[in-house]
C-alpha cells in the first residue's frame, strides 16, 4: 500500500537484459530511502509497485516483467532516467495523499502546460476507459503522485501543482508529448462499479 506522496527521486543507473519480456533497473536511491531495505520489499516508481530483488548500498535492483512493460511507462526508461519513488507505507503511518495500490491502470500522454508565475496546469488525455472513474475534485495517481483532479472536459483533464510538488517529483521536469502513469482512485473504482452495475440491472426487461 502506498500513499502517493512522492518521497524521493531516484535514477537508473543498470538496464539489465533489456527487452519487451523481461529487465532489470538498476535504481541509485537517495541515501534517506536506502536505509533499512530488505529484499522482497515494495517500493513504487511512478506510482508502479516494484519488488527489490538485490540490494547493492543505494543501488537497488528490481525486475520488471511484460505486464509491467506493457500497462506502464517504466519500460521506455534508460539509464540516467529519473523516477518518483515512494517506499511503502507502515501501519500508524500519516496518510497524506489518498490510499494507492500501487497498480498503474493506463499510461496517458500531457498534452498542455499552463504556467503562471508559481501556478502550474497540467492537463492530460483522458483515456476512453477510464472516464467514469475521473471526476472533479476526486482523486487520481500519476507517476504515483496523489493529486485532485481539476478540470475535465470529454478529451481532457487537468491538475493544478504547487510548487513544493514541482521540486520533489518529475512534474518539475515534465512537457507535452511526456507520458504518465495513472492509477485511478479503487474507492471511486468501486461506487462508481457499483452504481454502473446496479443501474444495468435495473434496465433489463
Amino acid at each position: 500500500m502506498f500513499t502517493g506522496i512522492v518521497q524521493g527521486m531516484g535514477r537508473i543507473v543498470e538496464v539489465e537484459e533489456p527487452s519487451e519480456h523481461f529487465r532489470t533497473h538498476v535504481v541509485e536511491l537517495p541515501q534517506e530511502m536506502a536505509d533499512n531495505l530488505k529484499i522482497g520489499a515494495s517500493v513504487a516508481h511512478n506510482g508502479c509497485c516494484l519488488t527489490i530483488t538485490r540490494i547493492d548500498g543505494n543501488r537497488i535492483s528490481f525486475d520488471l516483467m511484460r505486464e509491467t512493460l506493457l500497462k506502464t511507462n517504466l519500460g521506455r526508461l534508460q539509464n540516467g532516467d529519473a523516477v518518483n519513488l515512494e517506499r511503502a507505507a507502515k501501519f500508524g503511518d500519516e496518510i497524506g495523499g489518498h490510499v494507492m495500490s500501487g497498480h498503474v491502470m493506463a499510461v496517458t500522454r500531457i498534452t498542455r502546460i499552463d504556467a503562471d508565475g508559481l501556478n502550474r496546469t497540467v492537463w492530460f488525455a483522458l483515456p476512453e476507459a477510464l472516464k467514469p472513474y475521473i471526476l472533479t475534485k476526486g482523486f487520481v495517481g500519476l507517476d504515483g503522485c496523489s493529486l485532485t483532479i481539476g478540470e475535465v472536459s470529454d478529451s481532457e483533464f487537468n491538475v493544478h501543482l504547487i510548487p513544493e510538488t514541482l521540486q520533489r517529483t518529475l512534474f518539475g521536469s515534465r512537457k507535452a508529448g511526456d507520458e504518465i502513469n495513472i492509477e485511478i482512485d479503487p474507492q471511486t473504482q468501486a461506487v462508481v462499479d457499483t452504481v454502473m452495475r446496479v443501474m444495468a440491472q435495473q434496465t433489463k426487461p
